[in-house]
C-alpha cells in the first residue's frame, strides 16, 4: 500500500486535535476520525480524505459520529491504521458492508433488522460474482449473522421472492445504504455496550480491509511480473 507522506506547503497546527462528532472546519474546532487521519497523513484538511478507501472512511466517520463523546477518545489510537488503505476493489465495500450488518442486526430494531436482513441476503449472493475464493467467508459471516435474526430473515426471503430484483449497474449505493442502516442500528440500539460494538467493528473492518487489499496489491504485482516474462 503506498505510503503517504506530508506534503510540500503542509503546515501542521500547533495542537493535536480532540475528537467530536460531525465535521470541522479545522484542527482547532475539533476533528472526527477522518479529519485527524488527513492530519496524520499530511493531506489537506478533509474528512474525505484519499488516504483511505471510501467505504472504511465512510464507516469510520459513522462509528465517530455513533460513538458517544465519554468513549470516542479510545477510537484515537486506531486513526493511523486507516492510512494508506487504498484501492479498487468492490471486495472492500462489500467486506465493510457485510461486517456492519453483521454487527447491526442481532441488535438493531425490527424495521432495520429486515432491511440488513435483505442487505447481506444480496451481499451474499453478490459476493460469489466477485471472488468465488472469498465468497465462502462472506457467506458465513452473514449466515451467522442472519441466524440471530430467523424472523427477520424469513421476511426478507419473502420479499426478495416477490420483487426478484435485478442486478443494479453498480453495488455501491446498496453498500452504503446498509452501512448506514447498520451504524444507526447499533447507535440507537438499546443495549449498554453500544460504543464498544461500534470500536469492535471498526477494529475488525481495519483488519479484514488490510488483509484484502494487501492481497490485492500482490496479486497486481504477479500479474505486472507475468506480463514481463
Amino acid at each position: 500500500m503506498p505510503a503517504h507522506t506530508a506534503r510540500d506547503g503542509f503546515a501542521p497546527v500547533d495542537l493535536m486535535p480532540v475528537l467530536s462528532r460531525g465535521k470541522h472546519r479545522n484542527a482547532r474546532r475539533g476533528a472526527c476520525f477522518m479529519e485527524y487521519a488527513s492530519h496524520l497523513a499530511g493531506e489537506r484538511w478533509s474528512d474525505h480524505p484519499p488516504c483511505t478507501h471510501p467505504a472504511v472512511a465512510s464507516l469510520a466517520r459513522l462509528v465517530n459520529d455513533w460513538t458517544t463523546d465519554a468513549h470516542r477518545s479510545r477510537l484515537s489510537p486506531l486513526i493511523p491504521s486507516v492510512i494508506g488503505l487504498v484501492g479498487d476493489d468492490e471486495r472492500v465495500d462489500l467486506a465493510v458492508a457485510v461486517a456492519a450488518a453483521s454487527s447491526a442486526l442481532p441488535v438493531a430494531s425490527e424495521g432495520r433488522q429486515r432491511a440488513l436482513a435483505v442487505g447481506l441476503i444480496r451481499c451474499s449472493s453478490r459476493s460469489s460474482d466477485i471472488d468465488a475464493d472469498d465468497a465462502a467467508g462472506v457467506r458465513a459471516t452473514a449466515r451467522a449473522a442472519l441466524d440471530q435474526a430467523p424472523l427477520a430473515e424469513k421476511w426478507a426471503l419473502q420479499q426478495l421472492d416477490i420483487i426478484r430484483p435485478r442486478p443494479p449497474k453498480s453495488f455501491a449505493p446498496l453498500y452504503d445504504a446498509i452501512v448506514n442502516v447498520a451504524l444507526a442500528g447499533i447507535g440507537e440500539a438499546c443495549i449498554p455496550d453500544a460504543d464498544e460494538r461500534l470500536e469492535r467493528l471498526l477494529r475488525t473492518v481495519i483488519a479484514d480491509c488490510v488483509m484484502l487489499l494487501a492481497a490485492a496489491e500482490q496479486s497486481q504485482a504477479r500479474e505486472v511480473e507475468l506480463s514481463r516474462s
